[in-house]
């Protein structure tokens, strides 16, 4: 019998971090893995009630979806644990032909033959939020409808267009998309409104979230509506707050543990694919407190090498002298060196940016480094040969500081990040070790 609590699959590499942070922060020792584990992978950490696997689909085709998804679910299936998450990024960006969402989900019912998926997106510890089936998310200190976000509505790859979640999904599965309301959550309504949408053979529902205090009742319907064989479930790491708010009002986990700072470096590499604003000024900030910058050209950077070695050689230079470094493809989205490229491009652009990422940490020696863009956090991570990754501490919401198992037996400190997390001062935090709670916040 599985001592699992959750198994999930991440669509990203810093989404999977932010699930990792979200359980182990309330007191679920959490595992993250670059490919579907072993019963003997899972007991080098026999303390752990939770383990996922961070992939790539965010960027992949419906056609990759179904070549490389329903082995993986298979395989997660195996390890016996009563829930298993498809988790998808709080933006929900994504297309029919990038990252479809409904095509998960589809083959998730499938393979665990699950009737009713319930979909919790709204996480309002990252400034998410779902009202009346519409998306809400922040930038700066303002909120924005998704399809008006400053960012996400000009993504270059999967803009959000819509932020009715049920007409977005609509373009992408011909699923019927139910959903609880927010009214109803606050009457008391919603596992029996629940269970009779999947009496009524509703094949996702969508949940409201606003607040915290939405969050114990969600929980309750996943996990009261489990099936004994297990139950795929999708969303962002709303699940996760939702899911750990209902165990701990049920006596189900311990106390949320005291997570110490983790000590500072003496220097911190820092190597960014994001095309954000957020990124941007996060670069801004670090420059004009001693970090070193190398901007680099994303087309030479892709159509050949002699980019790669200029770009190495001068980063290696700045760490060598005792400096911290950020190498960048892009400040912010209307960047000159934002290369409108389409899904195509970016997979190149971030299997290269891997590749450097990997170099300069075994040339220079570092023990410490940000990956900033999800798509460019998992190139990273596998040039980088991770296997498993543990939260060391939180820094900015949904982007940990970790851990890394690697297979060259080298010790690394990693934070992943997407490109809309964290404060401006992120990276000086990082090197810290430690948060400066007041100016920290998700963007």
């Amino acid at each position: 019998m599985s001592d699992l609590l959750l198994a999930y699959y991440g669509d990203d590499f810093s989404g999977s971090t932010d699930v990792m942070e979200a359980l182990t922060i309330e007191g679920v020792p959490t595992v993250l893995f670059l490919s579907p584990p072993t019963p003997d992978d899972l007991a080098q950490f026999p303390d752990c009630r939770a383990a996922g696997v961070a992939g790539i689909s965010r960027s992949q085709s419906p056609a990759w979806m179904s070549e490389n998804l329903i082995p993986i679910f298979r395989a997660m299936r195996q390890l016996g644990a009563p829930l298993f998450h498809y988790k998808v990024c709080s933006t929900f960006d994504s297309s029919p032909t990038v990252g479809n969402i409904g095509r998960a989900i589809e083959i998730g019912r499938e393979v665990f033959e699950t009737g009713t998926v319930p979909l919790v997106v709204g996480a309002p510890a990252l400034r998410r939020y779902v009202a009346f089936g519409n998306l809400f998310a922040a930038a700066g200190s303002e909120i924005f409808r998704i399809d008006q976000h400053p960012t996400m509505s000009r993504h270059p790859i999967t803009p959000m267009a819509e932020a009715d979640l049920r007409l977005h999904l609509r373009q992408q599965t011909s699923l019927r998309v139910s959903r609880i309301g927010l009214l109803n959550i606050r009457r008391g309504t919603a596992l029996a409104d629940y269970q009779q949408a999947r009496e009524s053979g509703a094949p996702i529902v969508l949940f409201d979230t606003l607040d915290n205090s939405d969050l114990p009742a969600i929980g309750a319907c996943v996990w009261e509506s489990r099936q004994p064989q297990g139950s795929f479930i999708a969303g962002s790491s709303g699940i996760e707050y939702s899911l750990t708010a209902h165990w701990r009002s049920a006596n189900m986990i311990p106390a949320a543990p005291v997570i110490p700072d983790a000590g500072e470096v003496d220097r911190l590499l820092v190597v960014s694919g994001s095309c954000s604003p957020g990124t941007a000024e996060q670069i801004a900030w670090a420059q004009a407190h001693g970090f070193q910058g190398v901007a680099i050209d994303a087309r030479k950077l892709v159509e050949g090498a002699d980019e790669q070695q200029r770009v190495v050689t001068d980063t290696l230079a700045g760490l060598q002298a005792g400096r911290s470094v950020v190498a960048y493809t892009a400040f912010g989205p209307d960047s000159p060196m934002k290369i409108e490229g389409g899904a195509s491009f970016g997979n190149v652009l971030g299997l290269r940016l891997g590749e450097l990422a990997s170099l300069l940490v075994q040339r220079s020696g570092v023990g410490r480094c940000v990956i900033a863009g999800g798509d460019t956090s998992g190139q990273a991570s596998r040039a980088l040969q991770i296997r498993a990754l543990r939260m060391i501490r939180p820094m900015a919401p949904g982007s940990p500081l970790c851990r890394a198992w690697r297979g060259t037996g080298e010790p690394l400190e990693i934070l992943l990040k997407g490109g809309q997390v964290g404060g401006p001062r992120l990276f000086g935090e990082v090197k810290s070790g430690r948060t400066d709670t007041h100016h920290t916040s998700v963007i």
